[in-house]
């Protein structure tokens, strides 16, 4: 008996589309416990990366700090080559276990994992790509699959489905506050540009219409005359009332999808929201169980 049959196939380890068709091979056995946490090998293989992860990017910070680049210039680079060398094996046994090297390598993690090392081999070339290798951070997203946080991928699919259901709304709304802050700070250059507050300019007062509008409020452009001041007072009190508007917007959003996903749900196109003595669905029309 081969000894990658040891891993056998149960019902816990998860069946997709690119896992290999080899079965009991070295090939499956890197594929589950590279890309499945449901076995101990596979489980101490994704925490042991997340810390590989979270060492690299602790470097790339110590790195910015010039005294300690100075004085460590040579094991700041050796531990450079290190982490290059591990995560360029690490994507190459990535792409040589799944069943579809390209479709992998074209999916989101994949572009992640490419981006991880392109920067270090792109260094050697232009070497202020070496900034670029922040991007390793992203990578920290698989603590979802480390942990199984199951519900907080849930939660975060519904957030993304609100906001893709109400950024109509809220387009719309950006619209208008542009065209707000245009029309605000044309009227404050207007009022203050004899007075050299630091309106010298419209986009100058536009400018200053956004920060104070969003209440942000940084003070290097301030209005001196009354009726500046009462206009500048005006738009302050509007700011409070404008960002409540997307936060409106977001919640009833964020409402009515989870409404949505309430309920029975049909096992053909996964819509929920359906009573229980439903019998078709009504978002695909096929009969729904009983």
């Amino acid at each position: 008996m081969s000894l990658f049959r040891l891993i056998p196939d149960r019902p816990d380890v998860v069946q997709d589309q690119n896992r290999p068709d080899e079965k009991g091979t070295l090939r499956e056995w890197f594929y589950i416990t590279i890309f499945q946490a449901t076995t101990v090998a596979g489980k101490i293989f994704d925490i042991g990366l997340f810390v590989l992860i979270l060492s690299n990017i602790a470097l790339l910070m110590l790195e910015s700090v010039d005294v300690l680049s100075i004085k460590h210039a040579a094991l700041f680079q050796t531990l450079d080559i290190v982490f290059l060398v591990l995560f360029t094996i690490e994507y190459i046994l990535r792409l040589y276990c799944v069943r579809s090297a390209r479709r992998y390598a074209t999916s989101f993690y994949g572009i992640i994992d490419l981006m991880a090392i392109l920067p270090s081999y792109m260094e050697f070339l232009y070497p202020q790509w070496h900034v670029f290798m922040i991007v390793r951070s992203f990578r920290l997203l698989r603590i979802f699959r480390i942990f199984r946080m199951v519900k907080f991928l849930d939660e975060s699919r519904v957030l993304i489905f609100a906001l893709i259901r109400g950024f109509r709304k809220i387009v719309v709304f950006l619209f208008f506050v542009l065209l707000l802050a245009i029309f605000l700070g044309s009227l404050m250059y207007v009022v203050e540009y004899e007075h050299n507050s630091g309106f010298n300019s419209i986009p100058q007062s536009i400018y200053w219409a956004v920060v104070t509008i969003t209440t942000v409020g940084y003070g290097d452009v301030a209005p001196v005359t009354a009726v500046g001041k009462i206009i500048a007072s005006f738009i302050m009190i509007l700011g409070y009332s404008i960002i409540a508007v997307p936060t409106g917007i977001m919640s009833a959003s964020v409402i009515q999808e989870e409404k949505r996903n309430r309920g029975k749900r049909c096992p053909h196109c996964h819509v929920g929201g359906h009573t229980a003595g439903a019998v078709y669905c009504s978002n695909c029309g096929e009969k729904m169980p009983s």
